[in-house]
């Protein structure tokens, strides 16, 4: 029998009830199965009032080329949390979308065009633009493409782009309404400028090296020639834009100094010396040179004592005119030529070892130059009080905890934010200059003339503002905002934001006081950090470094279910994984599991109708049901008990964030108590169609326990692993429609059976110890064995009355239950499950003078190993000097090695 949804043959191709494949291929399943749900519009989200609206807007991906692991991961959370709020029957809605990327796309198209010998310059501004916008075409697309290979359920309707019309049109307006509060300003400041990209950076942007440095010491001879005073630097070639030498006011070293004159080396100016706090007595002679234009803390001191700022480094990293001599010169060049002067003059006493940071362009890597230059800012002190009054009060929540002071450090800490960057790809600033009388025009449309004098001479400012400043209006902007639109009443403020703990200042900081400024709310209540995804070796997934992975690699191999749920088993809130293929593996083997098991379950449901038992179990309706409840046996009360806890503590994660943890309880229960005990239970009963009309009414009972459980498990599953979920959902006898807009399963205080589940652990804990006394004799699973239990009280009582089951599962051909032991049983080997006492005679079962032969040389290799791991761990050189981590797996196999001996020493006791 072939199950075909109408106009979805396409889609589902000859998937039948009760009929899936014999091996998993999940290539052509989840193509098909992605298509099926965009045919359904299953994503889509329209307003609806009367739900509760679930919402998460994606951070956008750059569009500089494909995805890495570390999106997967961060798409993948967002997933899970999507589909299971939608189940739950929230309004659900995630916005999807890709961001313009400022620097690192005009970057990643220049170094395009250098391949064809070209730069920006030799095609013009309008020319370039066009080849980015074809740059964004291409890989914006391949973007959204692999997102939905991955599986995500996002709106696609509602995809938006930062630099789409709507969000433009939000630029604009924020910047205008800023710069009339006072809030945006143009002004002269010490800027991060990489000389590569020629464009300044924010502090964000800056990426800080320890790297091995010198420290020269100079000496300033005094303008009355009577002596010098040194100062120590790192950046000799700076001292040709000196202006002054500072000292620590109370640094009595240099009492008489402050007011006098000296003559700078080189350039030949007279210069101060200055008091100063910032001057530290502990570094170098306590003496510092001051260059205002070349320092952010020389720039406080020029502006606290009125200081010129002489620029001697040009934007393109070499000196300039004011460097006289060395003008056009490398300013690396220039250091040796500088220092070699001062050398030949004797004004050099020395150069000592200096390590310190330095500041790299995150993109290029080039070191950067702070620049005294004119620049775009936003007042940040009004917009950052708000901000942080929304965290302390509890309006926004950060998951983990632990970040909540990050932020507000930061915060509290924060400094003007440069916005203008001298790109051309990106939104333009708002500005306008005109030539013929110095208006400057800020307005939200491009203006024809002046609105001053009324003349056309006008130019446009040619700075682009900072790919950040679109990215911090995202909650709102994609949702309409200038407009009032249904979307933004009902949608906003957004449910929660997943992000990587790597952008919290960069973009979530960013978001909160922009929210706060044009919505007066904040734009998410919850901020869910996750870690980096780490290669085996623990350095970061980056496309920049070359270590990044295309997650298509892996879907093409595994799947995308498989990829997912290796990324969120073992994730925990805030902390980084490393990926490992074998992980992979491990994910691939599980989905297999799942699905030899329900196929399985569809092979013994061939003559199965779920109508004709009305509700037998209490289901999502809320029935209590009057079918064959009273003959559920003990497995099937206790698979039912499992998956009601199961379902209530799945929930308990998800609320928590705790994804990783729900995906393990759902790993260990599937395959460790589904799949390994129950479906093993049942096959005796699912076996006897042919028996009378008891063993008929219990294969029915088994039937209808094993659908609904299924059922179940694929719901709380589906988050996790869609495709394979909707899949097997598709061929399920009583199904239809998408099992994602299923109601998610709820616990029911009515299917929680403690007496099962307690007598079922017994059973299970005498298997499990039944099979590792046949293993540690290599009894292979097809011979039977005798087992001799002595048992009191419930626990006789309980395998009394599963006896059945036990010979089933631990594979014996004769169970005796006795109250004492009695030498019956002959020679043995014995372990205790709980209370219960387990015997397997080994007389004729195994040859007892090899078995003592062998265990006696396995004891002798186990004494040998715990001795040499003793000796390493008694080295003091291998405990403080090799990794934490060898050693503390040391001290794991030492207590390996001590089990084994105990364990082999009681059998050789046992068999003596």
């Amino acid at each position: 029998m072939f199950y075909v949804k109408m106009g979805l043959v396409s889609c589902l191709e000859a998937i039948g009830k009760s009929d899936i494949p014999s091996v998993y291929n999940p290539h052509k399943l989840e193509r098909n199965i992605y298509q099926f749900w965009l045919q359904g519009n299953y994503f889509h989200a329209e307003v609806e009032k009367d739900k509760t609206p679930f919402c998460i807007v994606i951070p956008p991906p750059n569009v500089t080329g494909s995805l890495h692991i570390g999106h997967a991961l961060d798409n993948s959370l967002q997933d899970i949390l999507i589909r299971w709020r939608r189940m739950q029957g929230y309004n659900t809605l995630w916005v999807p979308g890709t961001d313009h990327a400022g620097i690192a796309t005009q970057v990643k198209v220049e170094a395009d065009l250098a391949k064809e010998g070209l730069s920006r310059y030799d095609l013009g501004r309008e020319r370039f633009l066009e080849r980015v916008w074809a740059w964004k075409r291409k890989y914006g697309g391949q973007i959204i493409s692999q997102l939905q290979r991955l599986g995500a359920s996002c709106d696609w309707q509602r995809e938006r782009f930062t630099m789409d019309e709507g969000c433009s049109r939000a630029v604009r307006e924020v910047f205008v309404r800023l710069y009339e509060k006072g809030l945006i300003y143009q002004g002269e400041y010490i800027i991060n400028w990489c000389p590569r990209c020629k464009t300044s950076l924010s502090d964000l942007e800056v990426e800080h090296k320890d790297e091995r440095g010198a420290l020269y010491y100079i000496r300033y001879p005094f303008k009355d020639g009577e002596g010098a005073i040194t100062v120590a630097t790192t950046r000799p070639e700076t001292m040709l834009g000196d202006v002054a030498i500072a000292v620590n006011p109370h640094d009595e070293r240099y009492a008489g100094y402050v007011g006098r004159t000296v003559i700078l080396p080189i350039i030949g100016r007279e210069i101060p010396i200055i008091a100063d706090e910032y001057a530290d007595p502990q570094f170098g002679t306590g003496a510092v040179k001051v260059t205002p234009a070349h320092d952010p803390n020389d720039f406080e001191m020029g502006m606290r004592h009125k200081l010129p700022s002489i620029t001697v480094i040009g934007e393109d990293g070499t000196m300039t005119a004011a460097a006289q001599k060395y003008a056009g010169l490398d300013r690396y060049k220039c250091r040796e030529a500088v220092v070699a002067e001062l050398k030949e003059k004797g004004l050099l006493v020395k150069v000592e070892d200096h390590d310190h940071a330095v500041g790299h362009c995150q993109r290029c890597h080039t070191a950067v130059e702070p620049l005294l230059s004119k620049q775009w800012f936003v007042r940040m002190k009004p917009l950052a009080e708000p901000a942080i009054r929304a965290v302390e009060e509890g309006r926004i929540r950060f998951i983990p905890e632990r970040f909540t002071k990050i932020y507000l450090n930061w915060m509290e800490n924060v400094h003007d934010w440069c916005i203008s960057r001298q790109l051309w790809w990106g939104h333009r600033i708002p500005v306008w200059y005109c030539r013929d009388c110095g208006e400057v025009i800020v307005s939200r449309v491009d203006p024809e003339s002046c609105t001053r004098c009324a003349g056309s001479n006008i130019e446009q400012d040619p700075d682009v503002l900072d790919t950040w400043f679109s990215s911090a209006l995202w909650p709102f902007s994609t949702l309409g905002w200038p407009d009032d639109t249904p979307e933004l009443r009902h949608f906003y403020p957004t449910s929660v934001l997943v992000t990587a703990y790597d952008i919290i200042f960069f973009w979530v900081a960013r978001m909160i006081f922009m929210g706060l400024e044009f919505m007066k709310e904040v734009p998410f209540r919850e901020v869910f950090i996750h870690g980096l995804v780490r290669n085996p070796e623990g350095r970061k997934m980056s496309k920049s470094l070359g270590t990044g992975v295309d997650p298509l690699d892996f879907i093409d191999q595994y799947g995308a279910d498989t990829l997912r749920f290796t990324l969120v088993t073992g994730n925990t809130p805030g902390n980084d994984m490393r990926f490992r293929d074998e992980r992979v593996e491990a994910s691939r083997n599980f989905a297999n599991k799942i699905w030899n098991a329900s196929r399985f379950v569809m092979m013994n449901l061939h003559d199965f109708d779920p109508r004709d038992f009305a509700a037998v179990i209490p289901g999502d309706d809320g029935s209590s049901g009057n079918g064959p409840n009273s003959d559920l046996q003990l497995p099937d009360r206790w698979i039912l008990s499992r998956v009601n806890g199961v379902a209530r503590e799945v929930t308990r994660f998800l609320e928590k964030y705790e994804i990783g943890e729900a995906a393990r309880l759902l790993y260990d229960f599937i395959w460790g108590e589904f799949c390994d005990w129950y479906v093993e239970l049942v096959k005796p009963r699912l076996y006897s169609s042919e028996g009378g009309e008891e063993e008929k009414r219990s294969r029915r009972v088994a039937q209808y326990v094993l659908w609904y459980s299924l059922q179940q498990i694929l719901k709380l599953l589906h988050p996790f692993m869609p495709f394979i979920t909707e899949g097997i959902w598709q061929a399920l006898p009583g199904t239809e429609g998408s099992i994602m807009v299923k109601p998610w399963p709820r616990y029911d205080e009515r299917l929680n059976d403690g007496d099962a589940e307690a007598r079922m652990g017994l059973i299970m804990e005498v298997v499990r110890s039944t099979r590792n006394l046949r293993a540690e004799l290599n009894i292979t699973p097809q011979s039977k064995i005798r087992a001799v239990m002595i048992a009191h009280g419930e626990s006789r009582e309980v395998l009394e009355a599963n006896s059945g089951y036990v010979s089933h599962l631990a594979g014996l051909s004769e169970l005796v239950l006795a109250e004492e032991r009695s030498g019956h049983h002959g020679k043995a080997i014995s372990a205790i499950a709980k209370d219960v006492e387990i015997f397997v005679p080994v007389e004729g079962l195994i040859d007892v003078e090899r078995e003592v032969e062998r265990l006696r040389s396995d004891l002798s290799a186990a004494q040998e190993a715990r001795a040499a791991s003793e000796m390493k761990l008694r080295n003091p050189n291998f405990v403080t000097r090799a990794n934490p981590d060898v050693v503390e797996r040391e001290r794991v196999r030492l207590a390996e090695y001590s089990e084994r001996i105990e364990r082999l020493e009681k059998r050789l006791r046992e068999l003596s």
